[in-house]
């Protein structure tokens, strides 16, 4: 594609394209393009201009090339990314406030005095309606005293002053409307679904496929611990399934023959085949966006106690109105304190205080789901982290095989990664990863299998029972031996690696090493975050005391515990929680999620399960543990925010309030106050708590 340079800095271009505008579909397919490649860092299109500007960092000439080659004919851009978009919102409410613009001062300049005055006159039938609409359950809200105070002005013959306020308050509204929308709209982006593979049953058995390919009547394979791809039907198998991202309620729901399934949605237990309903566009992100904005998780307990504060102020401000014009029989001052009122702003600036900090987070790979989770973590004093796929690397790998029969450690990792291939854990992604590295085909050779939260895999080989899992559910619950010409072998295995022990038919068959190094920068975060105010900083893991001590040691954690079940886990916390400690919990895979449930705020990372992600409240893309840092701190910051809102708010009105009752303030001056100060606050309100050049 040709374009020409407008401007340019070290790292920095703007360019622009040889046509007058783009469409809101061009600019999306250029900016999904633009996104694809690493070395770009961010994209800014305006559609009217035919602009781009582009943030890289990479080579210049790189740079050049990328957006050299671009085609609008070639790109092919997912539907679920123009769903998501907001592109065609923001111009929509831009040339709405333009509009407005044009239209209030057009009328000044150009209609005569008294087509004016009927044109406001008219106008106050909106506000009128409004006004008698809030009284609908006998509550006294802000639009009945915007109501109020512009037929008051009408009735003193002060268009002027009605218009104005019309005007203000139309700009305020539609504002507060494009900000919110916009919020919400990036925050159900990034919690959209991102499933890249699926397991489709075939006439030749299951095959792992790319999640384009499925099509319509397809059956996709789902187990537990994963997320249903597709809206479908359920066609064999039964499952208990998770619907909170849809519904908001945690209780799983059973799902057998003949339900239906919903994308989005994760299998708790159980199996199930899902007949394949639609693949494309099945509006799960304005479902996401519907959750969101009816989901009470978004407000956090100090701002819910500012909305309740700013409704029940409202009839005091009523009161004082009156009680201004009984006192001083001037119906100007009257007007003047009925322009001022605290819900406008409290109801504007809080929510999009948290909202603005939600998206902040997302720039360093942080999806939180609500500003609740957001306070959870500024008050947060203990944070309590798993170990494997979180203080650890979420790509283990398998160092040796130890054979214990008379099978070659080949022909027992080829088997083991049958098994594991199906389930979603870092170390079974280490098994199969292994297997294929060294060519190991390892076709279905088992019958159904059964995974065991936090133990391992059961299943028949060849008619015989195989399992594979941890030290306690080979040996403790299967009651496992050890054939006795291998006991020395089985006392010489090294300690400082993972254990996972593979057994048919009650014998050990195969001792597979992991290696799980710990996460690069680990040690500092710990640090940083007991620099943050966490006091009790602890280390929860199923595996081994003596890898336990070895990773806590070096990650600078003094309190551990090992050999954890996912009950031990949640046990802890609601002891801790239950001893007045605020508690917050990192962790990745299925056995985390009781856990993460019981935590104040659960930080899943995205890398792990996907049911560990359902249930968190704050999921985490990056594979660098210093976004938890960055977490705190926006956290902190947002609520130093909220209480600098709320005493401003409260502190500025009730000084025009004054003014105004004593006839300083004319009804004009104290709207316009009023609402610039509640606009300047909710612009102030959406910019960034750390510092630009901190983005990751």
């Amino acid at each position: 594609m040709k374009f020409t340079i407008k401007h340019e800095i070290k790292n920095r271009m703007r360019v622009r394209l040889p046509m007058k505008h783009l469409s809101f579909m061009e600019a999306d397919a250029l900016e999904y393009y633009l996104n694809g490649f690493p070395e770009i860092c961010d994209v800014r299109i305006c559609e009217r201009t035919a602009d781009v500007a582009v943030k890289y960092h990479c080579d210049r000439e790189r740079t050049l090339a990328i957006i050299r080659s671009f085609s609008f004919d070639e790109v092919q851009i997912p539907e679920h990314v123009l769903e998501s978009s907001s592109r065609e919102i923001s111009a929509k409410y831009r040339d709405r406030l333009l509009t407005s613009v044009m239209m209030h001062y057009g009328k000044r300049l150009f209609l005569p005095t008294v087509v004016q005055d009927a044109w406001a006159t008219i106008k106050t039938v909106k506000y009128i309606y409004r006004g008698l609409k809030s009284l609908k359950g006998w509550k006294l809200k802000v639009e009945l005293l915007d109501a109020i105070a512009i037929v008051a002005a009408v009735l003193t013959k002060d268009q002027t002053t009605a218009s104005s306020v019309m005007f203000l308050l139309n700009i305020g509204d539609t504002l507060e409307e494009w900000t919110h929308k916009r919020s919400v709209d990036d925050l159900a982006r990034r919690m959209s679904l991102n499933i890249d593979k699926v397991w489709v049953k075939g006439n030749d058995g299951e095959a792992l496929v790319d999640s384009s390919l499925v099509s319509i009547g397809d059956k996709v394979i789902v187990r537990m611990g994963n997320m249903i791809p597709f809206d479908g039907e359920v066609a064999t198998g039964e499952a208990m399934v998770n619907q909170a991202s849809l519904t908001g309620e945690s209780q799983a729901v059973r799902k057998a023959q003949g339900s239906s399934v919903f994308a989005g949605t994760v299998v708790e237990e159980g199996e199930i085949v899902v007949n394949v309903r639609q693949v494309e566009g099945c509006g799960r992100f304005d479902r996401v966006v519907k959750m969101i904005e009816e989901s009470e998780k978004l407000k956090s307990s100090v701002e819910s106690k500012a909305e309740r504060l700013a409704d029940r102020l409202v009839p005091y401000t009523l009161l004082a109105s009156i009680a201004t014009y009984a006192i001083s029989r001037n119906i100007t001052k009257a007007v003047s304190v009925l322009m001022v009122d605290y819900s406008c702003a409290l109801k504007m600036a809080m929510p999009i205080s948290v909202l603005s900090a939600i998206n902040e987070a997302s720039e360093y790979d942080i999806t939180v789901k609500g500003g609740k989770y957001l306070e959870a973590v500024a008050d947060a004093d203990t944070i309590v982290f798993d170990k494997t796929g979180t203080l650890t690397m979420a790509q283990p790998s398998v160092v040796k095989v130890v054979s214990f029969n008379d099978e070659s450690p080949d022909e027992l990792l080829r088997q083991a990664a049958c098994l594991e291939e199906h389930f979603p854990h870092s170390v079974a992604r280490a098994v199969v990863d292994a297997a294929a590295k060294k060519g190991l085909v390892h076709d279905e050779m088992h019958s159904k299998v059964e995974y065991i939260v936090a133990h391992g895999i059961a299943t028949q080989i060849n008619g015989k029972r195989a399992i594979i899992g941890s030290h306690h559910f080979v040996f403790e619950d299967e009651k496992t031996i050890v054939p006795e010409e291998m006991h020395d072998v089985f006392e010489s295995i090294p300690e400082e690696y993972s254990h996972l022990y593979f057994a048919k038919e009650g014998k050990l068959c195969a001792c597979i090493l992991i290696e799980d190094p710990m996460r690069i920068g680990v040690e500092k975060v710990i640090a940083k975050l007991r620099e943050q105010g966490f006091e009790h900083i602890v280390m929860m893991t199923g595996d081994s005391r003596k890898t336990a001590a070895k990773i806590a040691a070096s990650a600078g954690i003094a309190e551990y515990h090992a050999e954890a079940l996912p009950e031990d886990k949640a046990a802890y916390i609601e002891k801790a929680k239950a001893e007045g400690r605020h508690v917050v919990m990192v962790g990745d895979g299925i056995n985390d999620s009781p856990a993460l449930s019981a935590s104040n705020a659960g930080i899943a990372i995205s890398e792990g399960a996907e049911i560990a992600r359902q249930i968190a409240d704050i999921t985490i893309s990056s594979s660098d543990l210093e976004c938890i840092v960055k977490l705190r701190e926006i956290s902190t910051l947002l609520m130093k925010r909220i209480r600098y809102n709320y005493h401003t708010i409260v502190g500025f009105n009730t000084g025009l309030i004054i003014l105004g009752m004593a006839g300083i303030l004319p009804p004009a001056t104290s709207a316009l106050l009023h609402n610039g100060s509640t606009l300047a606050l909710g612009l102030k309100s959406m910019g960034r708590l750390l510092p630009e050049e901190a983005a990751l």
